[in-house]
């Protein structure tokens, strides 16, 4: 009830006046069952975007912290975030993480569209960042297709790190759902689970027209705060002290 009210009455005039959204490819989303939507991730308002765009409503894992922080504030932001289909996600280990991947295949089991992004965090710098392996895990696990879909123009609208919203062209694209095998015995195999994410990560950048970076978004931030440097040239430095070739998604 409260999800609805939030999309069509209190959240949804606003969002659009802001962002002017346009959607490409609504026909993909199933009109039921169980489904992942993998998406880039270039601002907060990504996961008010995209499910404002489609009549299904879209479950997003978010960060713990939105529903923990204390006081006046943060039962404002555990309602907001909860009536706008979040559910909190405690990331802080490695067996967080696997709770997490638990969470979204209980929500895909019970028919339930789950919203993620592979790359784990927002971009630094609006690129494509390499993706986190879990979502291939969750698609070999229950089965379901995986639904790429591009998000462009919300950082604009939506700067990171800044408070303020700016009035500009928001467009949402969906592309054809991506389909595996479901073999259980593949679900922890690293090689098959990489190159099922990298296959999902070059449909997001088809869509998006991203340059993509072979690196973890995360690591480059953790260095970013580190050193002060931006994002462009941690990157170059990063690859600079790697041995591996840099790969393109194109080529696996």
């Amino acid at each position: 009830m409260f999800y609805w009210l939030m999309k069509y009455v209190a959240m949804g005039p606003l969002l659009r006046f802001f962002g002017r959204p346009t959607v490409t490819g609504a026909e993909h989303i199933p009109k039921r069952g169980g489904a992942l939507i993998a998406s880039n991730h270039l601002a907060v308002a990504d996961s008010f975007y995209m499910p404002l765009m489609i009549r299904r409503r879209v479950t997003f894992p978010a960060k713990q912290e939105y529903f923990t922080t204390p006081g006046l504030k943060g039962k404002a932001m555990k309602f907001f975030f909860s009536a706008a289909g979040q559910v909190p996600i405690d990331r802080s280990s490695g067996t967080a993480a696997q709770a997490a991947i638990n969470t979204c295949k209980r929500l895909l089991g019970e028919g339930h569209l789950v919203g993620i992004y592979p790359e784990g965090t927002r971009s630094p710098d609006g690129r494509l960042y390499r993706g986190k392996t879990g979502v291939a895990r969750m698609a070999l696990e229950t089965g379901v297709p995986v639904i790429p879909v591009a998000m462009v123009g919300v950082e604009q609208v939506n700067p990171p790190g800044s408070r303020r919203w700016r009035r500009g062209h928001i467009r949402v694209i969906f592309g054809a759902p991506l389909t595996f095998d479901a073999r259980p015995q593949d679900s922890g195999n690293a090689s098959i689970e990489r190159r099922i994410t990298d296959e999902i990560m070059l449909a997001i950048k088809r869509l998006s027209g991203q340059e993509y970076v072979d690196l973890y978004a995360a690591k480059v931030k953790t260095v970013m705060d580190r050193t002060g440097h931006d994002a462009d040239r941690v990157v170059r430095d990063l690859v600079a002290a790697s041995k591996a070739p840099q790969r393109t998604l194109e080529d696996g």
